[in-house]
């Protein structure tokens, strides 16, 4: 069975995401959003043999995790290093498409949630199947200022975690995203997340936003990416980002 704080962690992580390979349903697509896949590297991701970071997470008063994980986006190879649903050290490597048992399903799952926060700007133009608006000019969440809003919504015919869920991605005039306010689609919690989207480095031709901030449900969130690096085509040696 899984522990409380692990359910409210996937919960809280996997954002209703669908598969990371989804089916086109020929929805709405801003022409902002090409501009943004841009700004993160969407037209080198071809160059990028491997990726590796650690994910880490925490909602005060309910749980702290640290996460590794390494990718290979050609080969569907993914290895994972951290805890176990009892809080034991484990680590499993897989590929995506020999998912076997429910050690790996679970895995998956933390994979997925984990690698959206990651690229999700990437994600939201991967994802055929997400209806995506650009909404004009709107004030920041939290703070001064003002950004672009631009919606991205999974319809509920199509499945995920929870469907229906929604990402606001707020959006500056050089194309980065600033801050994201995710809406869960159904009844499960947390049912609104806001984060900020800061501490931008370059990992090769990667552009990655390491640092967020804000709250689930009004209680303090933080998630941060470490050592994050990426494995080029025609090189053994990782790029660390900076």
């Amino acid at each position: 069975m899984t522990s409380p704080s692990r359910a409210t962690m996937i919960r809280l992580l996997a954002f209703g995401v669908v598969a990371l390979s989804a089916t086109s349903w020929a929805q709405t697509r801003a022409p902002i959003l090409d501009q943004i896949a841009k700004t993160y590297g969407v037209d080198s991701f071809g160059q990028v043999e491997a990726i590796r970071y650690t994910w880490n997470g925490e909602i005060t008063g309910l749980f702290k995790a640290a996460r590794v994980w390494e990718w290979e986006p050609k080969t569907g190879k993914v290895s994972y290093e951290g805890k176990d649903k009892d809080g034991k050290p484990v680590k499993v490597t897989y590929k995506r498409s020999e998912i076997n048992d429910d050690t790996k399903k679970q895995t998956d799952a933390g994979f997925t949630n984990d690698n959206y926060w990651l690229l999700f700007p990437l994600h939201a133009y991967w994802d055929t199947s997400a209806t995506v608006t650009d909404e004009g000019m709107k004030k920041l969440p939290a703070g001064a200022g003002s950004a672009t809003l631009v919606s991205v919504k999974y319809g509920s015919e199509l499945g995920g975690y929870t469907p229906g869920d929604t990402w606001d991605l707020y959006v500056g005039k050089d194309k980065r995203v600033e801050y994201l306010v995710f809406h869960h689609g159904g009844d499960k919690k947390p049912s609104l997340v806001k984060a900020t989207w800061t501490g931008y480095k370059k990992a090769g031709p990667l552009l990655i936003s390491t640092e967020h901030r804000g709250n689930a449900d009004g209680k303090p969130l933080h998630i941060f990416m470490s050592d994050v690096s990426v494995k080029l085509a025609g090189s053994d040696k990782w790029v660390e980002a900076k």
